[in-house]
């Protein structure tokens, strides 16, 4: 057996100089987290590294200045689409030239980047949280059906929801839709966007549960009329005070008033007002068990996520190291303009407080209770309240 041989072929073999892209390790070149931003706590979280400058802003390292800009020739998100400011939102952008580089996190863009959502929310607990809130009221309102809970309810109860608490869901979807998920697009940081758009989703999520419901009760109760909240929101006198209120929140231009006046005004002294002082504290009295899991599930919305983030959101800026003072000025200027008109829409809704069989609260106690309320949370922004708040 003869032993062959296989000739080598002649190939290049590949000689490293370490002039290569890449070949540098710089001291983070094994860094698995992000680190060109200033964490909430020691550790950055999960929800920071989803958020965080997602959008870039051109003041902090991105070289190239806005990626998208509008046809009138703003890029980006423009800080002036509110009055209100944050510290270092006054140097201009840095000039760059092609190949120039960004200067990094060391340079601060300005105080509006230093927003965190006390919730973190982002997609994943966004969906998450919804899925859990349907999945519970829909499984109390099909006991409710099984056990046929609503023929126990009385005619004037049955009156009352048909035309009240549907007429609510016009509120949620008013809000929702063109206050909140309007205003989170013209915030300046992700971390605002997506903190607003959340609180827009639970209002939207808000007004679909009582519009569901709204169907469940007109196939189970005889002679419910499913409309009757459309008629009552339109022409009843007693929800015109909080229907001019709401659609004047909704053409408010500047994002952070807008914010502002709907979460710091109108939920506590009307939002919470009727939901809680009315509705929570009339339902069970009356026989019904199951419209309170609704409105419960939207007071929660508000009271334990929505006004949290919102507050954090303004305790930065009435605390601002370089426009606390101008910042506080606006939103006392804020309060003067939107408290009176939500005074004048709750007392304008007293009547509804006589119309169920088994009445709740007093009217007189719910508004005290609200006010209260209302100066607490002022309290913690360090804004003083406003006379207006006697009315």
């Amino acid at each position: 057996m003869t032993e062959t041989t296989t000739a080598q072929r002649s190939v290049p073999k590949p000689v490293f100089t370490d002039a290569e892209a890449g070949a540098k390790e710089f001291p983070d070149a094994h860094a698995r987290r992000f680190n060109y931003f200033v964490p909430h706590k020691r550790k950055q979280s999960h929800y920071e590294d989803v958020t965080v400058e997602v959008q870039p802003d051109p003041r902090h390292y991105l070289s190239q200045g806005w990626l998208y800009g509008f046809a009138d020739g703003k890029g980006g998100y423009p800080l002036e689409w509110t009055r209100l400011k944050a510290w270092g939102q006054d140097r201009p952008e840095p000039e760059r030239g092609p190949g120039s580089g960004g200067k990094g996190y060391d340079w601060p863009a300005h105080g509006w980047h230093e927003f965190r959502d006390p919730n973190e929310e982002w997609e994943f607990t966004l969906y998450r949280y919804n899925a859990n809130v349907v999945r519970q009221l829909n499984q109390n309102v099909e006991a409710a059906r099984q056990s046929k809970a609503f023929e126990q309810w009385s005619r004037n109860w049955v009156h009352f929801v048909e035309h009240h608490v549907g007429a609510w869901m016009h509120v949620d979807h008013g809000l929702g839709l063109y206050l909140f998920s309007n205003a989170n697009r013209r915030a300046p940081t992700n971390m605002h966007n997506t903190a607003i758009a959340v609180n827009g989703m639970h209002r939207i999520r808000a007004a679909q549960d009582l519009a569901l419901y709204n169907l469940t009760l007109s196939e189970e109760i005889p002679g419910f009329d499913g409309a009757a909240h459309s008629t009552t929101w339109a022409e009843d006198p007693a929800w015109q005070g909080v229907r001019e209120v709401a659609e004047l929140l909704t053409a408010i231009d500047d994002w952070a008033e807008a914010v502002f006046a709907g979460n710091i005004v109108f939920e506590p002294l009307v939002g919470e007002l009727f939901r809680s002082s009315l509705v929570q504290q009339a339902a069970p009295a009356n026989g019904d068990f199951v419209t309170p899991t609704l409105i419960g599930a939207e007071e929660y919305d508000y009271a334990e996520r929505d006004l949290r983030y919102t507050r954090s959101m303004f305790q930065l800026l009435t605390n601002d190291r370089e426009f606390a003072i101008h910042n506080s000025n606006l939103m006392t200027e804020w309060l003067s303009l939107y408290v009176p008109r939500c005074i004048t829409a709750a007392r304008t809704l007293q009547p509804l407080w006589s119309q169920p069989d088994a009445k709740p609260m007093r009217f007189e106690d719910g508004l005290d209770r609200a006010k209260s309320r209302f100066s607490g949370i002022l309290s913690d922004l360090g804004l003083r309240e406003p006379k207006e708040l006697a009315q």
